[in-house]
């Protein structure tokens, strides 16, 4: 099999940490102009690699090998949270351009638009994948400066240009690679994972509705406290949902508003935003129907409870010869120290999955820390995965 150059891997891989850097991680959220600029740098190394380049109408990089021949196509992101890590995304895209490299031929390489979810989810490979309405665009805006996504498009120079669409007679599939995310491989001592499946999950957005009164002359008998039916509820999932949940179940709780949110006043009203995540859809399916059951028992109480928003995404299986390709390679370069996992984090793969066969490949995160400035993989674990990718993707092609 074809060896990649770990020096050469690393030079670029670093160079995008350079890119929006914030301290030891990076600031690089979408249409930002250090997102803009990282995109224009990653066009510009696809077309020294001797690929066709563009960028289109959503923002998306492509690098599209121009020999005759399915290819395999091998993508994530570039972007990335607020003030977070340098390889979540940027990992799986220059892998890309070093398989690429590496094999001289077959693969394409994609960055998605957005996969961070800045102004929408998963708005670059949705798009790609033809799942992207022009009402949905319209509607999309910046989750913390309100800017329209149309605007930010306009903004960054890409407004004007066609949204690519997927021709699914050209491919293969469709590799992505990424740092876990979580400690699993660091906890066992392994060295890479290969995605059984990716977590579905079920968000919603969860309002209270009491009476704002005073704080000192309301007596308790009589409130209506929106807080207080807030964390009712809150404890009501914590007790009720490990009697339902799987192994790999999670659930969060990750934001409490409470209006008007002042130390002398009752709360009239509340918000909670809420979300579980699992690989099974019967697990699933009992997580939302339990919560349903348990939103409609605190609504019996003094204040009025309801879902004002609810949003799914399906668990999504891996192609299995994919996996097989990736166990074969990792057997080969790290023999006993890689083990099959689902992924509890959602990514493009999952998008790309409705189209084409698909299977990803994580690397170690160390200490299990991702989305903070102190995310990092040892270079000896980035340059075993990007080999252990390489051959699986050569393995894929030689199928045809």
């Amino acid at each position: 099999m074809p060896a990649i150059d770990p020096t050469r891997l690393l030079r670029d891989l670093y160079a995008t940490g350079e890119i929006g850097k914030y301290k030891t991680g990076v600031h690089r959220p979408t249409f930002s102009p250090q997102d803009v600029e990282a995109r224009h740098w990653l066009a510009a190394k696809l077309t020294e690699a001797g690929l066709d380049t563009s960028i289109d109408g959503i923002g998306n990089v492509f690098g599209r090998d121009p020999t005759p021949g399915r290819k395999l196509l091998i993508g994530s992101h570039m972007e990335t949270q607020n003030h977070a890590g340098w390889l979540d995304g940027a990992l799986g895209v220059i892998y890309g351009l070093e398989v690429a490299r590496s094999l001289g031929h077959g693969i394409d390489v994609a960055a998605w638009a957005d996969e961070e979810g800045h102004f929408g989810s998963f708005i670059g490979s949705r798009s790609f994948c033809g799942l992207l309405t022009e009402a949905e665009i319209d509607a999309c805006a910046n989750r913390e400066s309100g800017v329209s996504l149309r605007d930010a498009l306009r903004q960054a120079g890409f407004a004007d240009r066609p949204r690519q669409t997927i021709d699914a007679a050209r491919y293969r599939g469709y590799l992505e690679a990424h740092i876990e995310q979580g400690a699993d491989l660091e906890d066992h001592h392994l060295r890479l994972g290969i995605v059984t499946a990716i977590v579905g999950s079920h968000r919603f957005r969860i309002q209270f509705k009491g009476q704002q009164n005073h704080a000192g002359t309301t007596r308790m008998a009589v409130r209506r406290d929106a807080g207080v039916a807030l964390v009712k509820l809150a404890a009501a999932i914590e007790t009720h949902f490990p009697r339902i949940a799987g192994p790999r179940t999670v659930w969060t709780t990750g934001d409490i508003k409470l209006d008007p949110g002042a130390p002398s006043i009752v709360p009239g009203a509340a918000e909670l935003v809420f979300q579980f995540r699992d690989t099974d859809p019967a697990i699933l399916n009992a997580l939302d129907a339990a919560l349903h059951d348990l939103v409609a028992e605190a609504a019996n109480g003094p204040c009025e409870v309801r879902i004002a928003h609810r949003a799914t995404t399906a668990p999504s299986a891996m192609d299995q010869g994919f996996r097989q390709a990736l166990s074969t390679a990792a057997q080969t370069h790290a023999p006993g120290l890689h083990q099959s996992m689902p992924s509890g984090a959602g990514h493009d793969a999952q998008i790309m999955s409705q189209r084409l066969p698909s299977a990803m490949l994580f690397v170690p995160s160390i200490g299990g820390i991702s989305h903070h400035y102190a995310e990092n993989t040892s270079d000896q674990d980035i340059t075993l995965g990007c080999q252990v990718l390489t051959d699986a993707a050569a393995a894929i092609l030689a199928t045809e």
